[in-house]
C-alpha cells in the first residue's frame, strides 16, 4: 500500500468518531489492503474520508472510499452504479456513486462486502486498461 499523506493520515480522518466506528473503518481498510495490496490510499481528514484506488486521482483512479460518520461508516464506490449487487447492499441515486452503510465489524467482514470491493477494483483496472 502507498499512502499519499499530503492532507493527513488515515487516523486523522477517523479521529473523533466513536470507538466502534473507528474499529469498523480500520477493518475495512485492512480488507481493502488484503484484497489489493498495491492500493493507493489518500486521506482527506477535513472531509472525514479516505479514498482508495489504483492511483492517486480521486475521480478517475479511485474505486472506493471509507467515510467515518457518527454511528456508521459509509463504504462508498465511485462507480458503484455499474457494479453487480445481488444482495442490494448499495444505496444512492447518483449517476455513478453508491455506498454501503456499515454498522458493525461483523458486517464489514461479510463476503458480500469483499465481493463488492473486488468488483470495484476490477472495474477500475479494466476501465483504465490496467487489467491483468
Amino acid at each position: 500500500m502507498k499512502t499519499i499523506g499530503k492532507h493527513g493520515a488515515f487516523e486523522d480522518a477517523i479521529e473523533g468518531s466513536s470507538l466502534e466506528v473507528q474499529l469498523i473503518a480500520r477493518r475495512l481498510r485492512e480488507l481493502i489492503i488484503e484484497i489489493y495490496p498495491d492500493v493507493v490510499e489518500v486521506p482527506w481528514p477535513k472531509q472525514r474520508i479516505v479514498g482508495y484506488g489504483v492511483g492517486p486521482k480521486k475521480m478517475s483512479e479511485h474505486f472506493c472510499y471509507i467515510g467515518a460518520l457518527s454511528t456508521r461508516v459509509n463504504l462508498g464506490f465511485f462507480y458503484g452504479a455499474g457494479l453487480s449487487d445481488p444482495e442490494s447492499l448499495m444505496e444512492g441515486t447518483g449517476k455513478r456513486l453508491r455506498h454501503v452503510k456499515v454498522r458493525s465489524v461483523e458486517q464489514a467482514e461479510q463476503s458480500s462486502i469483499r465481493d463488492l470491493l473486488q468488483l470495484s477494483i476490477e472495474e477500475r483496472k479494466e476501465d483504465l486498461g490496467l487489467a491483468d
